[in-house]
């Protein structure tokens, strides 16, 4: 006796799947703690797999290749935490002055906003000393919140790399365990998806770093060449946000504006960064993404803006960065899977072709009747 395939109707499916999607994003946001530094380990150890396979294929022990690759990776981020952490510092001893002159600019904006809007100046600072005194409130209540983030990272930071020696060591495990999942006939199948996952990852990030490298060294020029102080810090800072599609690039060119404005005497600096700025963020969107990133995932505009924002409201700042990667993995097996290749198609950026007409009209138009 032939079983029957039970068919739900559309309400009952469309049930299933919210309950479903707000059950995994409840899992997400609960074990965020488990997770992150998870797939941070996992997306780190695919990009340092190849090598550590170079090393292998040169006859050195595993574990050792292992402990040079972590060793060349952690020589690396402490360098650049060295020269993020030296500016920082400088910016830090400066930062009474900038905000006396940033206090003059203020109250003159004031004092003009008063005369053009019939305000009376007395109420604005009024309301001024309020806000600040919420804020003196709020922000001594997120004191405590700061120093669980802080321990939270010190966390992440000794666990990550356990992660990634760990996913190294045992990738030929993990490896057969996927394969192990799925029947002999989609073994090619799983083969294709795991090799296109891992090169996903591995250019993208490449490509990640290199669009970084490149945006950072050009917005640093712009503003040494403008004069502008702490150029290599905002220079480093807005490359780093550029990484947070459409609203990092927003965030990235109002720091250096309110610098321009706090320590140059003309308004005009912060006109020059904002269109220079501009024309840095052309050259990234149509020559750099394009050719270094964006051909690697593809992923339209609209879902990256919408996974940003759930990125960020589950996981915070480190979920707004593995937003578009994981989305990307995420399309690639609806891409291979036959019943969900609707989705990938979705998620893309591949237009689909419109029928032009007008060609057939003018053909049947030019056929005369016999």
């Amino acid at each position: 006796m032939k079983s029957e395939e039970i068919k739900f109707p559309f309400y009952a499916k469309i049930t299933i799947f919210i309950i479903g999607l707000i059950g995994l994003l409840a899992i997400l946001y609960i074990a965020q703690s488990i997770i992150v530094p998870l797939v941070f380990a996992v997306i780190i150890a695919v990009l340092l797999s190849p090598v550590v396979n170079f090393l292998v294929q040169k006859r050195i022990n595993r574990i050792v290749s292992i402990v040079i690759a972590l060793l060349l990776t952690f020589i690396f981020i402490a360098g650049f935490g060295v020269l993020l952490f030296s500016q920082a510092s400088r910016f830090t001893e400066s930062w009474p002055q900038l905000v006396e002159k940033f206090t003059e600019i203020f109250n003159d904006g004031i004092i003009w906003a008063s005369g053009y809007l019939d305000i009376d100046p007395e109420k604005i600072h009024l309301w001024i000393i309020k806000s600040q005194g919420e804020i003196v409130n709020k922000s001594t209540a997120a004191v405590g919140q700061i120093i669980l983030g802080i321990g939270t990272f010190v966390m992440i930071a000794f666990l990550v790399p356990l992660y990634i020696f760990l996913i190294l060591y045992y990738r030929p495990i993990l490896h057969d365990f996927i394969h192990r999942l799925f029947k002999e006939d989609h073994q090619s199948q799983v083969s294709e998806v795991v090799t296109q996952i891992k090169n996903v990852i591995q250019r993208y990030l490449i490509g990640l770093i290199a669009e970084t490298g490149i945006v950072a060294a050009l917005q640093i020029t712009t503003l040494f060449a403008l004069g502008i102080e702490y150029a290599i810090l905002l220079g480093i800072i807005g490359a780093l946000l550029n990484l947070i599609p459409y609203i990092g690039g927003l965030v990235a060119v109002a720091l250096p504006m309110i610098v321009a404005l706090a320590t140059k005497t003309s308004a005009w600096y912060a006109i020059y960064v904002l269109v220079i700025y501009y024309i840095i963020q052309l050259i990234d969107n149509n020559y750099i993404v394009p050719y270094i990133v964006a051909s690697k995932v593809k992923i339209n505009a609209l879902f990256s803006i919408i996974v940003v924002f759930v990125g960020n409201a589950l996981w915070g700042i480190p979920g707004m960065f593995l937003s578009i990667p994981l989305l990307a993995i995420i399309k690639l097996i609806f891409d291979h899977v036959e019943s969900l290749k609707p989705w990938g198609f979705v998620l893309g950026d591949t237009m689909p072709q419109i029928l032009n007409i007008e060609p057939i009209l003018k053909k049947l138009k030019s056929i005369q009747p016999s």
